[in-house]
């Protein structure tokens, strides 16, 4: 008996603890984990983002967005950094890509938005749209109108698909959902440089990518360009919900009082979560660690991998990582699972690993151990 929707299916165990990398189950085992909460905890179990919330708790929950927030101005100037931004925050990444769609629309009076085949950005109606999968939309009648899907890594592609009525491109650096694949560097290039000429709006999708998971705190500084609009979510307060689009200033007239909002966005104790969070990864070293970590992961990988029979690709980003393969999804994850490591899959063939940033060298080393045992038992 539940008194839930069953619209996830969930392993029969439950989370109730963190220690760093590490997950505790009701039963007293301890796992490996090697999601970070679908990219969420990238700081793994943080002690100082848990003294944050606790002192924060101590003060105020929560302001409406009717009065200032200092919290709110940090965590924008944070994420603002040496870039031109202004920051809206809301709860997750669909809120975030749905502002981002109502933004682009209002700055250019168009309404035409350009995304990607097996893209995805999330399930509210306007993020459902943007996505380019037809699965994730099955069932719930006519979608949003005037978005249009471009081939990924294929400029002509999106050059065909953009007319008058276009207002933005919208992009993900790295599909995540659909299968771990990395935009190629020249089509970013490409792409950015003609959304510029054509006067078009680029939107880059941070919800995955951003907050440190590739190696720099947004991806798109891998890929040397400047979006006109970004979008954050996941891991921006290391577990808490808090969500956040980042646009020019240019733009800022498209967003005056009363054209958008969001009740719990940039709630007290998520901007104290994020704000801590920003802290860690801003110290001095820490994105070189995660860079560094994140070869030895990748290359060990791809070394140990290499003839498996069962596997065709080893790919990635940053602590953002997919084995394709042939075998059973279902029952890798399992697998694992029950050597005490925690996994994700992504589209239809692919086992996804999104560590916690933090993570140390033996716990890359063990979680390393126990994928081989897993793909080496496939055919036992």
């Amino acid at each position: 008996m539940t008194y839930l929707f069953e619209n996830y299916k969930r392993a029969p165990i439950e989370f109730v603890k963190a220690e760093g990398s590490y997950l505790i189950d009701s039963e007293g085992k301890t796992y490996l984990d090697f999601s970070s909460g679908i990219g969420v905890t990238n700081l793994g179990f943080q002690p100082q983002v848990q003294q944050a919330l606790i002192q924060q708790a101590g003060r105020i929950w929560h302001s409406p967005n009717l009065y200032l927030s200092s919290l709110q101005e940090q965590v924008a100037q944070e994420l603002a950094g040496s870039y031109d931004y202004l920051a809206f925050f809301c709860n997750s990444g669909a809120e975030a890509n749905e502002a981002a769609i109502k933004l682009a629309r209002k700055a250019t009076g168009k309404q035409g938005i350009i995304t990607f085949q097996q893209s995805f950005h999330g399930r509210t109606f306007g993020a459902m749209a943007a996505t380019g999968q037809d699965k994730i939309k099955e069932g719930f009648g006519d979608g949003v109108p005037h978005f249009s899907y471009a081939i990924y890594n294929d400029l002509a592609s999106v050059e065909k698909l953009v007319n008058q009525d276009t207002a933005a491109v919208m992009l993900e650096l790295v599909q995540g959902e659909s299968g771990v694949r990395p935009a190629e560097a020249a089509f970013v290039k490409d792409l950015a440089d003609f959304c510029r000429r054509e006067e078009i709006l680029l939107i880059v999708d941070e919800v995955q990518t951003g907050m440190g998971r590739t190696g720099q705190l947004y991806s798109f500084e891998y890929y040397g360009i400047i979006p006109d609009i970004v979008t954050l979510a996941k891991g921006l307060a290391n577990g808490l919900p808090s969500g956040a689009l980042l646009g020019k200033s240019s733009l800022a007239p498209a967003f005056g009082p009363g054209s958008h909002g969001s009740t719990f966005g940039g709630n007290k104790l998520a901007m104290a979560a994020a704000l801590e969070t920003l802290h860690i990864m801003k110290e001095a070293g820490f994105m070189e660690e995660v860079r560094s970590k994140s070869a030895i992961l990748l290359e060990q990988l791809q070394f140990a991998f290499q003839d498996h029979p069962k596997i065709s690709a080893v790919r990635g980003l940053g602590m953002m990582i997919g084995i394709e393969t042939s075998a059973s999804l279902s029952k890798i994850v399992e697998a694992a699972r029950q050597k005490g490591l925690i996994i994700l899959t992504a589209g239809e063939n692919v086992i996804r690993l999104l560590p916690p940033l933090t993570i140390n060298r033996e716990e890359i080393q063990q979680g390393i151990a126990i994928l081989k045992e897993v793909f080496s038992e496939l055919d036992e």
